[in-house]
This record gives C-alpha cells, structure tokens and sequence, in this order.
C-alpha cells in the first residue's frame, strides 16, 4: 500500500494483524485524529475519549502549547544523548521537577517510560542501601520488564515469562471491598492493612530489604485508594527496616488525581519518586526523582539510557507542566468531587455496581455479579463479563471507556484533565443507559 493512499480502519486493523506483535487491542478504535477529548477513525467516526490513551494525554490530545514546544526544539535538534551532551530542555525539566516534586526530591533521571523508571528506581535503592530485597503489593502494577514484572503482582502480567529478578515479594494490597471478612473502621482497616508489610517483611525477607514499592493510586489493580494514615504507616515501616519508600506516581502523577502528585493528598515525600505517562503529554518520556543525598549514590555510568531525556519530550514536558499548572489542576479536583457524587449516584441506583472510587479524575466503577460470592471474601463476584459488554456498548455509542482491575471488571474514567462536565454528564448518562439495557436493573 502507497503511503498516499487514503487509509481505513480495515487496512490499519489488517496492516495491525500481519506486522505487528499483538499486545491489547480490545479498546477496538484505530485513531487517524485526536483534538482534546475527542479521537477520529480512519472511516471518519467521532468518539470522546474517557481514557486518554491509558491516563496519558492530561492536558488533551494534541494541545496547542505542547505541539508548538516540541516543534520548537525539533527546529533545533533531535539528539545528541542527554547523558553525553547537556543540552537546556533536559536541565530546565530536571530544575522544574525539584520545584514541582514533593519535599526534598532534587535530582532526577530521565528515561523514556514508566516501566525503565520503576527499573532505575530500583537500582537507586539497591546502591544507596547496600540492599537487595524488595517488597510490592498484590495486584499492583509497575511494568513489563522482567525486573519491573516481578514487582507487579498480577499473573496475567507474568504468563510464561519467569523467572524474573528472584528478591521481590508481595503483601496484599489494601482493598477493602475485597478484604476478607473486613468490618473495622477506616482507619482501624489502615493500620491492620500496613501491618500485612511488616508481616511479609518478617516472613519473606532476609532482612536485606532495599525498598517497598507502591502506588497511591493502584491504577491497573482496579483505582484502589488505599485508607487515610495508609500511605504514612508505610513508609515508617519501610524506615524501620532501613529501606526507601518508592512511591509509583506513573498513573496517578501530573494532575491526574487534583494534585501535582497523588502522594500529596497524604502528605507523604518518597524517597524516590517515579513518573511517566502524563509527564510529556503522549511524548515518550519517564523519570525517578530522589534528594540529592539518595541521587548521589548513583556513580557516572550506574545507569544510561541513551534516548532518556530526548530534548523533544524534555520541552513538551515543560509546557506541559504549564498548562496544569495554569488551572487544570485545580479544575480536576473540582471536577472529580462532582464525578465522585455522580457514581455514588449510579452505585445506589443499581445493584451491579458494587462500589465505585477514586480521586480527581481517576475513578473506578466496579461491576459484580449478584448471583455469586466473589473470591475471599462476602462481597458479589467480579463481573468481567458486564464490564467488557458495557465498554463494547459504550464504543458502539460514540465513548471510549477503559476496563481493569485484577479481577478485569473495574470501569476506568480516566480522561484527559479537559474534559468538560457536559462531557462527563454525556459519559455518565450512557453509561447509565447501557447498564439499565443490560441488567434490567
């Protein structure tokens, strides 16, 4: 096929089957276009987008200011190996993150994804302690990589692809619709779900422990919020036991959930802070964060990428952090408590819905099955079967809605930060059509 020639989502999906290695194809949208929440097929069908390429496009698909930055430094130069030659884009990005980063995180690392992020992250820890050891949760998501695999605590991620790095263990995550038997108070659920940490530390470790690893926001595990007084009793276990406290802010960081970064809904500094996804606004960037004390273990050639830190991406992150910063950001906060009263809405107008959460503009919907007790626990089954038939309808409808969670039966609103309420209303209306179609509820 001649590059001039008009294409379709049929030539693209045949073109997707024979050149490229499958990975996820169930959202089902081929994009020719996109402009702030919408995105155009190949065939000229319009769709408003609830999940910005997997929480990625925070400022909107193709935003003006971002185009123009990236522009501008491509009319400079492409490359030269950020680590090789300095260059301004990557030193006034690295002075904007010690501005923008909670605490005393200092000195980044630029790399070109979430998953290299988590893996340098990793390292970091290992050489500053002296340790090995590393404790994740279950169900928690932080890549794909064998070293980031054994992190994320999900055999669906893992199929056929052990052994991976053999010092990672996990304790359960604190997920309190699913927690067996669970009827104590929010904070008494906290302290009883942090301490499940301190029980893996004592019972899988060799007390070599380098880093506990968790996300504020477990994204792909099904927008688990973890309790209030969570997130600090960790990192005074994880200081206990001599290790750092990496807190993963790929999926929650850039304004996603009403604040810069998630962990500061809490009050908690990392000691290593990673990031990606929304940083450059779909351009291919990820970095970890860390104070200069804990930044400086690194020697010169401990760690390299030679594409981290593209000076394209670098500039597209920095008028990025513009655009939140000038009022996005608290517009998601607004925006998300007005879309947390309207799912509390849906939960208690049907019964499928077995509890919806979030923060900002990262909430889940989880779908159950009445007929069946679910795994573990009291609570109805996990209904992944409702889930993808109610993001297929949505599809067919013109929205495109993300489906996770370990139990693969979470709705994800995920959207670009610019979405308008008249579009979530317009969400949130379908969304009710289609599960009273399906459910006779």
């Amino acid at each position: 096929m001649s590059r001039n020639e008009p294409s379709s989502n049929e030539t693209i999906e045949r073109q997707y089957e024979e050149y490229v290695m499958p990975i996820w194809k169930s959202l089902n949208v081929p994009i020719r276009r996109a402009t702030d929440c919408t995105v155009e097929d190949f065939d000229g069908n319009e769709y408003l987008d609830v999940f910005s390429g997997i929480s990625v496009t925070n400022v909107g698909h193709r935003n003006g200011a971002v185009a123009d930055a990236a522009t501008a430094q491509l009319d400079e130069f492409v490359h030269g190996c950020s680590y090789v030659h300095p260059n301004r884009p990557v030193a006034e990005l690295a002075e904007r993150l010690a501005e923008i980063t909670p605490g005393d995180l200092r000195k980044s690392f630029f790399c070109n994804s979430g998953t290299e992020a988590v893996e340098g992250a990793i390292k970091l820890a290992r050489k500053y302690t002296g340790s090995k050891e590393v404790v994740a949760l279950e169900m928690g998501f932080h890549g794909r990589t064998l070293g980031s695999l054994a992190l994320t605590g999900n055999h669906t991620y893992k199929h056929d692809m052990g052994p991976t790095i053999n010092d990672a263990v996990h304790a359960p995550a604190p997920y309190r619709y699913r927690w067996p038997d669970e009827t104590r108070s929010a904070s008494e659920f906290a302290a009883r779900s942090a301490a499940e940490i301190e029980h893996v530390i004592g019972t899988h470790t060799s007390d070599d422990l380098a880093a506990v690893v968790v996300e504020p926001i477990m994204g792909e595990g099904g927008i688990i919020v973890p309790p209030e007084g969570w997130l600090e009793r960790v990192r005074e276990i994880t200081h206990d036991h001599g290790a750092l406290l990496i807190v993963d802010e790929v999926q929650t960081g850039y304004g996603r959930t009403g604040a810069m970064f998630a962990s500061e809904h809490v009050d908690v500094t990392p000691d290593i802070l990673t990031q990606a996804k929304g940083i450059a606004n779909g351009l291919p960037l990820g970095a970890f964060t860390a104070p200069p004390e804990i930044a400086d273990a690194f020697d010169a050639g401990d760690h390299l990428s030679t594409f981290g830190g593209n000076p394209i991406a670098c500039a597209a992150a920095l008028a990025t952090i513009d655009e939140l910063q000038g009022g996005i950001v608290a517009e998601t906060a607004e925006k998300g408590r007005w879309l947390s009263e309207r799912l509390t809405e849906l939960a208690a107008d049907f019964d499928v819905v077995g509890e919806t959460r979030g923060r900002g503009l990262m909430q889940g919907v989880e779908l159950v099955d009445l007929s069946a007790t679910g795994p573990r626990d009291a609570a109805p089954a996990p209904d992944k079967t409702l889930a993808a038939a109610v993001a297929d309808e949505l599809r067919e409808r013109g929205i495109i809605m993300g489906v996770g969670g370990y139990y693969k039966n979470v709705l994800r609103f995920q959207p670009p930060l610019t979405i308008s309420t008249e579009q979530l209303d317009r969400t949130l209306a379908a969304l009710r059509t289609v599960l009273a179609e399906a459910t006779d509820e």
